[in-house]
């Protein structure tokens, strides 16, 4: 049976949502096309009918697939279709899965796929808040099982007034550009940067935000009354009562103790060792009773009840007990240590260690034509500052894959990379490309603002005049029943088995990035505003050790980074300069350089700007002193009636020519050489001669005339 479009519509300030329903996409599972005024996502979910009981996580993927049909463009490169997702749609697809990933029903182990896909684009209605829309409702009308809806919205803060989903034009002079996603409750993720805003308008920020995400999971509920279906029942492990008391007796006194090691390793280490010796214990007694399969159920069976005693456990101590596993107070951070220049070849180089997470970041700084072309959906096309981030398996003690960067180093660096830009001075401060690289040594709970700390501590190493140090802190949630804590500068274990991650970089003045994830269904206002209470305290305490160890960006970059001069041309003497082919700067880079190729590791590198800048890079300032005298040779013009020093470079039967600077010369005809008449050149100068002369002009064919004449004192006597 074919079935009908459907249409729902919204105002939604001052711009028009459309939702979609029955016309595409109708084998999916659920399916729904969004248009937010002119940008247009088709999302579709599919749910298997197979459930692997035994996996212990839940399989949702979430795609955003960027078509960049959507915006006009061809793909660039030579293979001319989309390939691997970029950075930006890998963010997208982690910010739609994030707050709806903690709403499927525990015990759900059916595979889910969301796909987004992007079909139009209007730049000021953002095509992945849509996406995020259109998941929500595409899961909510289906039969999939799901705790939602959710929605997101953006916030700005332009002018002292928040507005809802600003513009790209408004997100240029925006003090806040803040993500607020949740349910109509309460919120549940949280992504932003800030230009150093302080904590209470940052709170009112998120708050005026969901009112807003209110108004959409509204709309949504309307939809979902209208054209939901039926939720599917699903099949999930049943654990008896009794099986669940007899391991509880056999593993919470020695749970309890494993969970109380302060070590992260021997911790780690007790913990297995206790669930593989229960788990032995159960298979070693039903082997000869029940069937491989059986035993594999079985054995998921003990480790689900297992982690169900360590969870209760942990919670039962932090929460009731007002204790950490490695004796914190709630709000104190792990001990400290910092370093700078390890690396004696890079222009930037900063070790951060906080308890057993330790982060070496390194700062490289390049031309300002060795930017990142950016191949995307967003009206930035090329991007001057990079963070980016890599967590080795071995920096947790453990052996895996090795490749490309994955979704988690992509968003960690993306963090850093929000944070760190707040402080970075403009291009006409500090004309360089900055890329920062953080690597990861040691992990045990919030890398990423070990990151934001090591990252800054190195572009203050190298030079960067940085506005103001940042520093960066992960806070954790703990509830249980009614009660809950709030703890500061959490570990591995508290991240992994807590409600909340909660990331706060910023200034002493301010915010500059933040990031919160939770797992349960919200959080209150009052939570919020006692963790970005507890978080700045953490964070000043973090940039006291940060400015102990290096106070303020080093006025000089390294000798082995490349050394600047800035100058302007007329941009109208640019294709001078570049010549036919690029024949002329690439002489001017060999020549200036003493190299053989414009390649070379060597070679002087020179950006030239429309609007007539000169940018000229090397770590000699002799090279870039010739590299600026030989560019402004070709771009001076020679001022009529002005006097100059110029050499003879040829001697003729009707003048001499002479030479101003390198690639300018000009006539001193036979009759402007001397005031009186003059048989043969050679009687008033010779080849090599310097001598002064008057600019007359250039004749028709644009050649430069000079006299000599005109420029001798009046009392000089002619003499050769």
């Amino acid at each position: 049976m074919k079935k009908k479009k459907q249409k729902f519509e919204l105002d939604f300030y001052g711009r028009k949502i459309i939702v979609e329903h029955g016309e595409l996409a109708k084998q999916a599972t659920g399916a729904v096309l969004v248009r937010y005024n002119d940008t247009v996502v088709l999302t579709a979910t599919v749910v298997n009918k197979n459930v692997n009981l035994l996996s212990d996580f839940f399989p949702l993927t979430v795609n955003y697939q960027e078509k960049l049909y959507s915006v006009g463009k061809i793909p660039g490169g030579f293979i001319k279709r989309e390939g691997r997702p970029t950075d930006n749609a890998t963010l997208a697809a982690r910010m739609i899965d994030r707050p709806m990933r903690p709403l499927f029903p525990e015990g759900f182990k059916n595979e889910v796929q969301i796909i987004n896909t992007v079909l139009s684009v209007d730049q000021d209605c953002s095509p992945e808040l849509t996406a995020m829309l259109g998941s929500s409702l595409a899961v909510s009308i289906s039969k999939i099982p799901f705790n939602g809806p959710i929605a997101g919205v953006k916030v700005g803060c332009v002018d002292g007034e928040f507005v809802i989903n600003p513009t790209p034009e408004q997100l240029e002079v925006s003090t806040i550009d803040l993500t607020v996603a949740g349910t109509k409750d309460a919120i549940n993720m949280v992504e932003s940067s800030a230009k150093e805003v302080d904590e209470k308008t940052m709170l009112e920020a998120l708050m005026f935000g969901h009112d807003a995400v209110k108004k959409l999971i509204a709309f949504e509920e309307e939809i979902i009354d209208e054209i939901g279906e039926e939720k599917m029942e699903y099949e999930q492990l049943e654990i008896t009562h009794e099986l669940r008391e007899e391991i509880e007796s056999l593993a919470t006194k020695d749970m309890d103790k494993a969970l109380r090691i302060k070590d992260k390793l021997k911790k780690y280490a007790a913990i297995d060792e206790l669930k593989e010796k229960i788990v032995d214990k159960y298979i070693i007694e039903n082997q000869d009773t029940m069937k491989e399969d059986e035993l594999k159920e079985l054995e998921v069976k003990v480790n689900m009840v297992l982690s169900d005693i360590e969870y209760k456990l942990f919670r039962n101590i932090v929460v009731k007990e007002k204790k950490r596993a490695d004796g914190r107070k709630m709000d104190e951070i792990r001990p400290l240590s910092t370093d700078i220049d390890l690396l004696p070849r890079t222009h930037g180089s900063a070790l951060f260690t906080r308890g057993e997470t330790q982060s070496l970041s390194v700062t490289t700084l390049g031309a300002l034509g060795e930017h990142q072309i950016l191949d995307g959906l967003s009206l930035e096309d090329q991007k001057r500052f990079m963070l980016h981030y890599n967590f080795p398996q071995f920096s947790v003690g453990e052996t895996g894959r090795y490749g490309a960067p994955g979704r988690r180093e992509i968003g960690h660096g993306a963090l850093g990379e929000k944070a760190l830009a707040q402080v970075i001075p403009s291009e006409e401060e500090f004309p360089y490309t900055i890329r920062v690289v953080s690597e990861i040594l040691e992990s045990n709970g919030s890398s990423s603002q070990a990151s934001i700390c090591a990252g800054c501590m190195s572009l203050m190493a190298a030079g960067v005049p940085i506005k103001a140090p940042v520093a960066g802190i992960a806070m954790g949630l703990i509830t249980a029943d009614d009660d809950y804590t709030i703890l500061t500068d959490i570990q591995g274990m508290e991240d992994h088995l807590g409600d909340m991650d909660f990331k706060v970089a910023g200034t002493k003045k301010g915010i500059c990035a933040l990031q919160m994830d939770i797992k349960i269904k919200g959080i209150t206002e009052e939570i919020l505003k006692k963790a970005l209470a507890q978080a700045k305290k953490a964070r000043l305490e973090i940039l006291k050790v940060i400015e102990k160890q290096i106070k303020e960006p080093r006025k000089e970059v390294s000798k082995y980074a490349p050394k600047t001069m800035i100058f302007t041309i007329d941009p109208s003497k640019i294709r001078d300069v570049i010549g036919r082919g690029g024949e002329m700067i690439t002489k001017i880079i060999c020549e200036a350089s003493n190299v053989d190729d414009v390649n070379n590791i060597n070679a002087v590198k020179v950006d030239l700007e429309d609007d007539g800048r000169v940018i000229i890079y090397h770590t000699d300032q002799e090279v870039i002193d010739r590299t600026a005298e030989m560019i402004k040779n070709i771009t001076r013009e020679v001022e009529i009636g002005k006097i100059y020093e110029a050499k003879v470079v040829k001697i003729e039967d009707f003048g001499c020519f002479v030479e101003l600077w390198p690639g300018c010369e000009g006539l001193v005809h036979i009759s402007q050489l001397a005031r009186e008449r003059v048989d043969k050149t050679e009687d008033i100068v010779s080849l090599g001669d310097e001598i002064i002369v008057k600019a007359l002009g250039p004749d028709k064919k644009g050649r430069q005339n000079f006299s000599r004449k005109d420029a001798l004192p009046k009392q000089e006597k002619n003499k050769k």
